[in-house]
């Protein structure tokens, strides 16, 4: 078992620490930085929300175990701790938190998908029924699955502007930025190439002319052969599905193809399911401003759908959508949190070549207090 040194848990305490709040906090019992550090590592545990985590940190075995790693030895109630985590601005935690995966990016970014969407928390609707519900859109690396940033819109319906301001903020620059249909707007492609950055986008209904030139060209097999292609087969039991990619660098016959900023490539992919109920097929249409290779499609489309697993693990593992929390920061200092030990447990898997699972990993740190040493390391430091 690695052993969390003085230094490793002063790190990020000394992070958690430095993170802004709404207003001076003054007592002696807790600071916001160990509040911060009782929930994340509430959380490394499984629990899932404030309550439980304030539950947990009252056991005694527990207590002795934050006093002796992280020199926690006066645990709040449960209004307190509540209270420390509304203090906390959104923006700071989150500022701290992309650094911190900043940090961990390979020097050599050009073969770095980032894929980016929004969640909306489903419950705080139910709380707040003046207001729309809490809706976080995420950018996250996908090869790495680790959540790099995340910035609130104003509803679903805020999602576009969001997603602009996110990638504006972040330091994407070498990455391939993938995004689904909302996103395949011209303004939103000039951000990504503003930022040194380059885009693949799915071309849907919402540019409707664009998809039609697309669907006509992909569906002419002269001009189709002419195309690089790649293909891959996968099988799983008795599901057959081949995803064949299609690439041209021939760009000009596109009417108003100059409007998208470093236009360079347009493609497609064709999916074809077999099952024992028979045959399906699809077509996706994708525009970019990087010269990809059938085979850079394949890979980097995929990436896409790394934010969605994401997501599904806020739902599912930590039961984000029923988070019962009024208070709007205390959500999005929850949800910051939750990836934060996401991105631990990930890495922690990826260099010690763990094959348990994440929730494996979380009950062995829930039953023994102990294991949490092993995830410490590799979060915040």
């Amino acid at each position: 078992m690695i052993t969390t040194d003085k230094n490793t848990s002063d790190t990020m305490l000394d992070c958690f620490e430095q993170v802004e709040t709404t207003k001076r906090h003054i007592g002696h019992t807790c600071s916001v930085g160990q509040a911060l550090t009782i929930t994340v590592l509430g959380l490394v545990c499984g629990l899932k929300n404030a309550s439980q985590i304030h539950q947990w940190s009252r056991d005694k075995r527990v207590g002795e175990f934050l006093a002796q790693h992280f020199g926690i030895s006066q645990i709040p109630c449960y209004c307190w701790l509540l209270g420390l985590l509304k203090t906390v601005k959104p923006e700071s935690l989150s500022l701290c938190f992309s650094n911190w995966v900043a940090s961990l990016m390979p020097e050599n970014t050009g073969g770095t998908t980032i894929s980016v969407d929004g969640k909306t928390i489903r419950f705080t609707g139910k709380m707040q029924r003046h207001k729309e519900p809490l809706h976080i859109v995420s950018a996250q690396l996908a090869e790495m699955g680790m959540t790099f940033g995340q910035k609130i819109s104003q509803g679903a319906g805020g999602e576009i502007p969001a997603v602009r301001e996110l990638l504006s903020s972040l330091q994407i620059k070498g990455c391939l930025v993938v995004a689904d249909a909302l996103h395949c707007q011209k303004e939103s492609a000039q951000t990504i190439v503003d930022a040194k950055a380059d885009y693949l986008l799915n071309v849907k209904d919402n540019q409707k002319d664009l998809k039609a030139e697309l669907a006509d060209y992909l569906g002419d097999a002269a001009l189709r052969a002419k195309m690089q292609c790649e293909s891959r087969v996968e099988k799983n039991r008795a599901r057959v599905e081949e995803r064949s990619a299609y690439v041209s660098g021939k760009t000009a016959w596109i009417h108003k193809g100059s409007d998208w900023p470093k236009l360079a490539v347009f493609g497609a992919l064709h999916t074809r399911f077999t099952t024992a109920k028979g045959t399906s097929e699809q077509w996706h249409y994708y525009i970019s401003s990087r010269k990809l290779t059938a085979a850079q499609l394949l890979h980097h489309a995929r990436m896409e759908w790394t934010v969605e697993t994401m997501h599904w693990f806020l739902d599912v593992h930590f039961g984000e959508d029923f988070c019962r929390v009024e208070d709007e920061n205390v959500q999005q200092n929850l949800n910051i949190a939750r990836k934060i030990v996401l991105n631990g447990l990930k890495t922690y898997k990826l260099q010690t070549g763990s094959k348990k699972t994440v929730s494996q990993i979380a009950l062995d740190c829930l039953l023994d207090p102990q294991h949490i040493t092993d995830i410490v390391p590799f979060m915040l430091k």
